[in-house]
C-alpha cells in the first residue's frame, strides 16, 4: 500500500450487505470517516446489496453508493471491492462473512456476530486463516467505542476501581411493547438466533467484558416471552431505516424472548448481572452499567452518553460523592478528532470511531478490535443463558 505520508490516499472499495436501519447507520458512517482525524484511505462507496434490486437502488441512492445489486455473491469477484459490511439479519452472518474472508476482502460484521455459537466458531476459524493472508475483520460492537465507555476501560485498567467486585448492566427498550407490532425478523429465532437476549443482551455482555478486562465463565438465565403471536409482517413497499413495520391481517409464533435476565461469575471473580428487555416502556435506548470495585465505582448511561460518573473512594468520606466526568475531552477516547472540549458526540459517532479502528488495523497490517474471537465468546454466553434458561435456570459453565 502507498504511504499516505508521500502519495495519494490508497483508495479502499468498500459494499455494504444489507440496508434498512444499520444500512442507514453504518452508510452515514462510511460517509463521514474519510473526514475524521487523518485518514488512512480514500474509501470508494462502491456498491449496497439487498434482496430486492428495487429496494437495493433505492437505498443506495439514498445512502450515497454507487450501485445497487441483488447479488451479494457478485461482490465477491470485484477487484474494485476491497470491505465487506455485513449488516444482514444474523441467519446469514456466516455464510457471507466466510465467504467474502475466503474471497480475500476485509470484513466488519454486525453483532450478535452468528446465530449460534458453531456458526460464530466457523466464522472465528475463517477469520485467522484470512488474517495469516493479511486479510482483517472485526465484529461491530459500537458501545466499545463511546468515549465515555472507552475511559471507563482505561479507569479499571489503570487500576483506579482496585479489585473489581460487581458488575450491573441493563438494556431496556419498549419497541415492541404493542402485542399488535408485526412478526419483523427480530422476533423469529430461525433469523435471529435469540431475541432481547442476542439483540441487545449482547451489547452488555460485551460492554461488561471490555471494561473490566473479566470474560464471564458461568451463568444462570432466565427468558420470557410475554406476547406468543403477533400479526406477519406485511410486505414492504418502500425503504425503512428504523425498527417499525407494517402488520398483515394473519398472525405467526414469537420464537424468541422478550426479555432476559442473567447474572454470572467473570474469570477473575467479579459478580456480574444483566437484564436485556425489548418490554420496559418508557425505555427507549437505556443502556447502562455499573462497575463497583474496592476503591471505587463508575456508572454510565447511554442516554446521556457523554457523561461517565465515577467515586473516587481513596478520597475522604467527608468530601466524596459520585461524579460527573464530561467525557468530551481530546483526551478522551476517540474524541480529538471531533468538536472543541464539551461539544457533545451523538449515536452515530462510535460507529465512525469503529471503522477508524478497522481501517487502522488495515494499513498498519494488525487485526483490529473487537475480534470475530470477542463475538464468539460472546456468542458463547448468549447460548449458555439459553442453555441455562431450558434448566431451570441452573448454573452453566460457559
Amino acid at each position: 500500500m502507498s504511504d499516505p505520508g508521500t502519495h495519494e490516499l490508497p483508495e479502499l472499495g468498500v459494499a455494504v450487505v444489507g440496508h434498512s436501519f444499520m444500512g442507514a447507520v453504518h452508510s452515514h458512517a462510511w460517509r463521514s470517516v474519510d473526514h475524521v482525524g487523518e485518514p488512512r484511505f480514500r474509501t470508494r462507496r462502491v456498491a449496497l446489496a439487498g434482496r430486492d434490486a428495487g429496494r437495493a437502488t433505492a437505498a443506495a441512492r439514498q445512502f450515497g453508493w454507487e450501485e445497487g445489486v441483488d447479488d451479494w455473491r457478485s461482490l465477491l469477484e470485484r477487484d474494485d471491492v476491497h470491505v465487506i459490511d455485513v449488516l444482514t439479519p444474523g441467519d446469514s452472518h456466516a455464510e457471507i462473512a466466510i465467504a467474502a474472508l475466503e474471497a480475500g476482502k476485509h470484513v466488519i460484521c454486525e453483532k450478535p456476530l452468528a446465530k449460534t455459537v458453531e456458526e460464530a466458531q466457523r466464522m472465528t476459524e475463517a477469520a485467522q486463516a484470512a488474517s495469516a493472508r493479511g486479510v482483517r475483520s472485526m465484529v461491530a460492537f459500537n458501545y466499545r467505542k463511546v468515549p465515555a465507555i472507552g475511559l471507563a476501560q482505561q479507569l479499571v485498567a489503570q487500576g483506579r476501581l482496585g479489585e473489581v467486585r460487581q458488575v450491573r448492566a441493563l438494556y431496556l427498550q419498549d419497541w415492541i411493547v404493542d402485542p399488535e407490532f408485526p412478526l419483523t425478523w427480530r422476533l423469529q429465532k430461525d433469523r435471529s438466533g435469540a431475541g432481547a437476549l442476542g439483540d441487545i443482551g449482547s451489547h452488555i455482555v460485551d460492554a461488561a467484558q471490555f471494561i473490566t478486562g473479566q470474560k464471564l465463565v458461568g451463568v444462570n438465565g432466565t427468558l420470557e416471552t410475554f406476547v406468543k403471536t403477533r400479526p406477519l409482517e406485511a410486505a414492504r413497499t418502500g425503504q425503512n431505516t428504523g425498527l417499525g413495520a407494517e402488520a398483515s391481517t394473519e398472525r405467526g409464533e414469537v420464537t424468541v424472548d422478550d426479555a432476559a435476565v442473567f447474572f454470572g461469575r467473570g474469570d477473575g471473580g467479579a459478580l456480574m448481572t444483566f437484564e436485556a428487555t425489548r418490554m420496559a416502556l418508557g425505555r427507549k435506548n437505556g443502556m447502562r452499567i455499573e462497575v463497583n470495585g474496592s476503591r471505587g465505582s463508575l456508572a454510565f448511561d447511554f442516554e446521556s452518553m457523554n457523561e461517565l460518573w465515577f467515586f473516587d473512594g481513596d478520597l475522604p468520606d467527608a468530601e466524596n460523592g459520585f461524579r460527573r466526568i464530561l467525557a468530551t475531552e481530546p483526551e478522551h477516547p476517540g474524541v480529538a478528532n471531533w468538536w472543541p472540549a464539551g461539544h457533545g458526540l451523538g449515536y452515530d459517532h462510535p460507529f465512525v470511531h469503529e471503522l477508524q479502528e478497522f481501517l487502522g488495523a488495515i494499513a498498519d497490517e494488525r487485526d483490529p478490535s473487537p475480534s470475530f474471537a470477542d463475538g464468539l465468546q460472546v456468542q458463547k454466553v448468549l447460548e449458555a443463558v439459553q442453555r441455562s434458561a431450558d434448566n431451570a435456570s441452573a448454573y452453566t459453565e460457559i
